[in-house]
């Protein structure tokens, strides 16, 4: 696997001022609140660090999201150094955290890990005094660093450097540490996706050989994993090399991998198709989704003729394919419902017309529709090159749309100049109101109404207006 970016030149907001291995000499911007904390615990007479993710993304020039911190003092000690403001959240495993001003942050006492029996969590910890015990039991060597308030590094495996080279690999032995925490083999291909880095040679045989492991994982931390692994900016890049691992727990994305599809509208195969669309669209998490799914039924619907080969009704089934997935991995109802509209509608022809357009809008509102383009001009792009002329019509339907908003154009029914109080009082019952006020909205999208009360009224008092 090829390295993805360059990232020689993020090294500049951590400068390293001393090359010794192992202790280094670095800068990094902690936050007042953290410093407080740490100064805090050394004053107490303990070691305290900042350790992994913040010390990993500090040195890439990144805002890190979290600020986690190590420390030789147990878990009694930190919440006697900080009386109402340390809250046991993690005792087992010797986590506190720790109120300061608006942040929160969690100070955990350096440990060993016993055996994993679950493949998740540790049956047992042991607390140790000794801050490279703590950083040994760690996933991946770009995680395994820390930093104290004297900006020392210490990096006991090559982080850093294997942050240079936009390298992950594994602290000590893969597979041990992939059976001891399964999810490490997802927060891999995460990090590769998020970091835009390569996985190790031995580190990816890890990954494979352990694959199986992932069953036993909760369906709620593998959508979160999956969710930013498909939202990084390599997200393609990782499926296109550890299609195998995501397949564990995604079995309905194998059928994709290398189906040829027998169209000169395609010069990809189902999978390749999928990955370069889903390079092309934005990464939001319903977008990538939908995008990932949106051809999951092509191998199922597959028929060829003279012609070439063809996937009548693949939409319906990758729809029913992404809410299985989707319901599954445990996704809110508002996701469940707005990936797998997008990916039923996905090769629906929307005419580029106000007609068509309004039509399509009282179907799906605005933010649907805009989905939607942003998923059909990925589809296109991931198209043989000579095929992608609907670029051109999916921005003229969006000119259509941005007009219609603008003149703010009726295509829902809380913009019906009628509501169903005004029906009622022309007598009007039950399901009558919803059935007539459906009727009038779509008369006035297709533009055989005006909105406007009085014409509604009269329409709605004809004798036959039900009927009809």
């Amino acid at each position: 696997m090829q390295l993805k970016r360059p990232l020689a030149a993020s090294f500049a907001a951590a400068r390293t001022c001393s090359q010794e291995k192992g202790s280094q000499v670095i800068q990094v911007d902690i936050p007042e609140p953290v410093k407080s904390v740490l100064n805090v615990l050394e004053s107490g007479g303990y070691e305290a660090y900042c350790v992994g993710g913040c010390v990993r993304d500090s040195l890439l020039g990144r805002v890190p999201e979290d600020w986690d911190a190590a420390t030789s003092a147990l878990p009694e000690e930190t919440m006697a150094l900080f009386p109402g403001r340390a809250f046991p959240t993690g005792l087992q495993h010797g986590t506190v955290t720790v109120r300061e001003g608006s942040l929160r942050v969690e100070v955990t006492t350096f440990r060993t890990d016993g055996t994993y029996a679950d493949s998740r969590h540790p049956d047992s910890v042991t607390f140790t005094r000794l801050l490279e015990d703590d950083l040994s039991r760690r996933d991946f060597t770009v995680n395994a660093m820390a930093v104290d308030l004297q900006d020392q590094l210490t990096d006991p495996f090559g982080g850093q450097s294997d942050l240079r080279e936009g390298i992950l690999r594994c602290v000590g032995d893969p597979e041990k540490r992939f059976s001891e925490d399964a999810l490490r083999i997802l927060r891999c291909l995460r990090f590769s996706a998020a970091l835009g880095f390569s996985v190790e040679a031995e580190t990816a045989r890890g990954l494979r050989s352990c694959r199986e492991l992932l069953r036993g994982i909760a369906a709620e931390r593998v959508q979160v994993e999956l969710t930013k692994l498909l939202c990084g900016f390599a997200a393609a890049e990782t499926l296109r090399e550890f299609p195998e691992v995501v397949g564990t727990v995604l079995p309905e994305l194998l059928p994709m991998v290398g189906f040829d599809q027998h169209s000169r509208y395609h010069c990809y195969d189902v999978w390749e198709h999928t990955l370069h669309a889903l390079d092309a669209v934005p990464a939001e998490p319903v977008l990538r989704w939908a995008v990932l799914l949106h051809d999951a039924g092509k191998p199922a619907c597959f028929t060829r003729d003279e012609r070439g080969g063809h996937f009548y009704g693949h939409p319906a089934v990758s729809a029913q394919i992404a809410d299985a997935i989707l319901g599954r991995l445990k996704f809110d109802n508002a996701t469940r419902e707005a990936v797998t509209t997008l990916v039923l509608w996905h090769d629906r022809d929307i005419p580029r017309t106000e007609k068509g357009v309004r039509r399509a809008l009282m179907k799906l509102g605005e933010t649907r529709m805009r989905q939607l383009t942003e998923v059909k001009r990925a589809d296109n792009l991931g198209q043989a090159p000579e095929f992608r002329t609907r670029l051109r019509e999916l921005e003229r339907g969006t000119q259509i749309l941005d007009g219609l908003l603008t003149q703010n154009a009726c295509f829902s029914l809380k913009q019906l100049a009628v509501s169903g109080r005004d029906l009622m009082e022309l007598g009007f019952r039950g399901p009558e109101i919803g059935t007539a006020l459906n009727r009038l909205l779509s008369a006035v999208v297709d533009g055989d109404l005006p909105n406007e009360t009085a014409a509604l009224l009269s329409a709605a008092r004809a004798q036959d207006f039900l009927s009809v």
